[in-house]
C-alpha cells in the first residue's frame, strides 16, 4: 500500500464495490505494482500466521475487518465476531467474494460459528488452498 492509503481511504469510499460497512475496491489505487503481486499470491496473508500461533487468531474464522467498518455493522452482523477470527472462512472461498451482500457475508460467517467442526474446518481449508493455487494468471 502507498504510505498515505488509510488518509485516502475517505476519498474512495465513493468507489467501494462492496455494500454495508466493509470496503472492498477490486483495483484499489493505494496498492502498489508490488502490493499488488504480494496480494494476488496471498503472500500479504503470511503475518496473520503469527497471530494464529500467538492465539489470537485461528486458521478458520471470520475474518476480521478494520475497527472502523466493524463499529459500523448491525447488532447483529456483530454476532459474527462471537467465535475467534481466522484466515479463512466461507465467504473466502467464494468465486466472486465483492459481489456478494455485505448482509450475505455476515450470514455465512455467524452459520460458520454456529455450525462449527473440525471436518467443516478440514474442508475449509482445503478450498481455500484450491482458491489460492487455482487463480488464474497468478
Amino acid at each position: 500500500m502507498v504510505v498515505d492509503a488509510e488518509d485516502r481511504k475517505a476519498d474512495l469510499l465513493k468507489e467501494n464495490e462492496q455494500d454495508g460497512p466493509a470496503f472492498k475496491m477490486e483495483h484499489d489505487p493505494r496498492i502498489t505494482r508490488i502490493g499488488h503481486m504480494i496480494r494476488k499470491t496471498s503472500i500479504d496473508e503470511l503475518p496473520q500466521l503469527w497471530n494464529v500461533l500467538r492465539g489470537d487468531m485461528s486458521i478458520v474464522g471470520p475474518r476480521p475487518l478494520p475497527c472502523d467498518e466493524t463499529e459500523a455493522c448491525e447488532p447483529w452482523q456483530k454476532r459474527r465476531l462471537e467465535v475467534t477470527p481466522g484466515l479463512t472462512c466461507i465467504w473466502q472461498v467464494q468465486d466472486r467474494r465483492t459481489k456478494i451482500p455485505f448482509d450475505e457475508w455476515a450470514r455465512m460467517d455467524i452459520r460458520y460459528s454456529e455450525s462449527q467442526s473440525p471436518h467443516a474446518d478440514a474442508s475449509l481449508v482445503i478450498r481455500t488452498l484450491r482458491s489460492i493455487f487455482g487463480r488464474k494468471g497468478v
